[in-house]
């Protein structure tokens, strides 16, 4: 089969390889799938361009969609020719990700995916939106609440906007500029601000007529504590998935402890399994019922996967970077 793969960490121009490689088999609770598209993720970026190699070769990629062409023992008949999605391709403790031809992958990491879903779609809804049903839902439901979500056109971001909705919230979005105003707005949020020209907890506050959010779904946790805490009520919680504005941020443990407000991160590869399941079947449930805004920031073929990498590490995307291999 054809498949990308790098033997040490650095650029992606530099280490990425394409040629073939063996195709592998469908083990035992297995299926085989030919991957018709690989959704690439900044973590996926960080760990081919940082490392550590915990393998002597990595074909990248967590994410993808395809076909399942072959069972392994113990797998229903059911999935043979099934279009499905799945994740944690590369990150769940594997050396071969979603950047070939085929991958195996226990069949607890898929989902069926609908017809009216594309390959290169399907392969947006792994770690992005299992991220977003995470952090929206790990405090409980947010039926009748009022969630804010930073970067609401984000890959996650958006995804938690349009999660938020379905599950009956009212949703506030902070953006970037009036381009992502409009995506956060198209994805459902029902007042969106853009934190380069308001003051975010203020315009929340005024929003929300002085209540404040019920949870927040983060992806800043350090650079936005204190805007975020500003505009938490009491009881509160906050759930973030990245802590780009301080790694190591000062955290006013008065000002929590006051709010009785709590505090979680979330990184989906050691999530427990149940919620992973059950976002899976929440998602599943999602895009059956109506076209949702699954959104593919760019599109490359297998053999530019570096393409693919440089774009997500740019950090111009709105969406997920997607590899095709083969038609969709």
């Amino acid at each position: 089969m054809k498949a990308v793969w790098y033997e040490s960490a650095g650029p992606a121009r530099q280490v990425l390889k394409y040629g073939d490689r063996p195709r592998p088999e469908a083990g035992q609770g297995q299926a085989l799938i030919r991957v018709r598209a690989s959704g690439v993720n900044p973590s996926d970026a960080g760990m081919r361009g940082n490392g550590p190699m915990a393998y002597p070769q990595i074909t990248p990629n967590s994410d993808g969609a395809g076909i399942v062409e072959a069972i392994g023992p113990g797998v229903a008949d059911s999935w043979l020719g099934r279009r499905v999605w799945f994740y944690n391709g590369q990150r769940n403790g594997r050396a071969y990700g979603s950047a070939a031809e085929y991958i195996e992958l226990d069949t607890d990491l898929l989902t069926p995916l609908p017809d009216h879903v594309s390959f290169a779609e399907g392969a947006t809804l792994g770690i992005p939106c299992m991220t977003a049903h995470r952090s929206l839902f790990l405090s409980g439901p947010v039926q009748g609440q009022t969630v804010l979500v930073t970067g609401g056109a984000g890959a996650v971001g958006h995804y938690a906007v349009q999660l938020a909705k379905w599950a009956g919230a009212r949703v506030i979005a902070t953006v970037s500029s009036a381009d992502k105003a409009a995506r956060a707005t198209a994805g459902g949020a029902d007042h969106v601000i853009n934190y380069r020209q308001e003051n975010v907890a203020e315009t929340v506050m005024d929003f929300t007529g002085g209540a404040g959010v019920h949870h927040i779904v983060d992806v800043d946790f350090g650079g936005n504590l204190e805007a975020s805490l500003a505009c938490l009520r009491v009881n509160g919680s906050i759930a973030y998935y990245a802590t780009k504005g301080a790694s190591l941020p000062q955290v006013p443990a008065l000002t929590l402890m006051r709010l009785n407000a709590k505090v979680s991160g979330v990184y989906l590869p050691i999530s427990p399994h149940e919620a992973r399941r059950r976002a899976q079947a929440d998602i599943a449930a999602w895009i059956a019922e109506v076209p949702r805004q699954l959104a593919v920031a760019a599109r490359f073929p297998l053999e530019d996967c570096a393409g693919a990498h440089e774009k997500v590490e740019a950090g111009d995307k709105a969406g997920t970077v997607v590899v095709e291999i083969g038609e969709d």
